[in-house]
């Protein structure tokens, strides 16, 4: 059974007009979207923002959005829907704790390979990602940036440009030995006769003791200070190291490069989609627009500085335009 939204301020805040929109019910799914003009990244810089509180202090739930291109029957949406790109905060337990940034390429979801851990507290963040046409990216929270990269290295959206030559062998006089036995090192005469206990020397025959009765007294041993346990000749560093062996990079024949990496067409509707055990997450103040700065100025001006908007939970469009849309 789908959750209910709650259309409010939440609990405690710094306007009690600046409204967003909240689950309401535990142990629920949640769906819900909006729909804005069709658009294309296609040599622009993507900004996706929106601020979310989880006033529960939750256990386990997302707080995360998708983007999604296409046509949908939005009554519809839900779990099974297919995404351009997932976005934001995701807390179960003690293991999960992070950013989820899932792009979808060739009908593929491809996880970001690095970790963005989230906030956890009951206050109000605000998370930006940004995608740009050179295929970098940001993570930003709070405006301030957590995570850079590259498309390339940091999601496993196109086979690797090199991969190990396949054909290539360890020479056979290739040395990855880095230490190996002193030669010079020799045992001491001896050794071998220590003995790994000894007599305590400090004990003493107990004063009642009777030789007749109780046998001849011999005293407890204890551990050898002297004895070193099996001889072992020492290591030394190996003079004809030659490291460890690798094998050579060659450019990987089933690589191609695609200059359009970055590009998500169609996109048509954003919408939130998650699982919460306890309810009480508050979205508000979406920016899908192409000026970092504005999104960083906007932030500044909704969930910094408290100040009114446009739409208690809107969407501010710039391609080129800002369009305020009502869930």
């Amino acid at each position: 059974m789908a959750g209910e939204w709650n259309y409010t301020s939440g609990k405690w805040n710094g306007d009690p007009n600046d409204k967003g929109i909240q689950t309401s019910e535990d142990y629920r799914f949640y769906a819900i979207s909006a729909e804005y003009p069709e658009f294309s990244n296609k040599d622009q810089t993507l900004v996706f923002q929106f601020s979310v509180k989880h006033e529960q202090k939750l256990d386990c739930g997302g707080g995360y959005m998708k983007f999604i291109s296409g046509d949908i029957d939005q009554k519809k949406f839900g779990g099974d829907t297919p995404y351009s790109i997932m976005f934001g905060p995701d807390i179960c337990g003690y293991s999960t704790k992070k950013v989820h940034a899932i792009l979808t390429y060739n009908g593929t979801n491809h996880l970001i390979k690095k970790e963005v851990p989230c906030e956890t507290d009951q206050l109000t963040h605000v998370y930006t990602f940004v995608l740009r046409p050179d295929t970098t990216y940001s993570i930003l929270i709070d405006n301030v940036e957590k995570q850079t990269g590259s498309l390339y290295s940091d999601w496993n959206l196109l086979p690797p440009k090199t991969i190990k030559d396949p054909e290539a062998k360890k020479p056979e006089d290739w040395d990855d030995k880095e230490y190996i036995t002193d030669p010079e090192d020799k045992k001491p005469k001896g050794y071998d006769d220590i003995p790994k206990e000894i007599p305590d020397p400090d004990a003493k025959k107990p004063e009642d003791w009777d030789d007749e009765e109780d046998g001849e007294w011999t005293a407890p041993t204890i551990a050898n200070p002297e004895y070193k346990g099996p001889w072992k000749p020492r290591k030394i560093k190996n003079p004809n190291y030659n490291g460890k062996w690798k094998a050579p990079m060659i450019d990987n024949p089933d690589f191609k490069d695609d200059p359009d990496l970055y590009v998500f067409s169609k996109l048509k509707y954003v919408g939130i989609e998650l699982w919460q055990v306890k309810s009480g997450t508050l979205f508000d103040n979406v920016l899908i627009c192409d000026d970092p700065e504005y999104a960083k100025k906007f932030a500044e001006e909704t969930w910094d500085k408290q100040k009114d908007v446009c739409c208690s939970f809107l969407f501010n469009l710039v391609f080129p335009k800002y369009y305020c849309l009502d869930f």
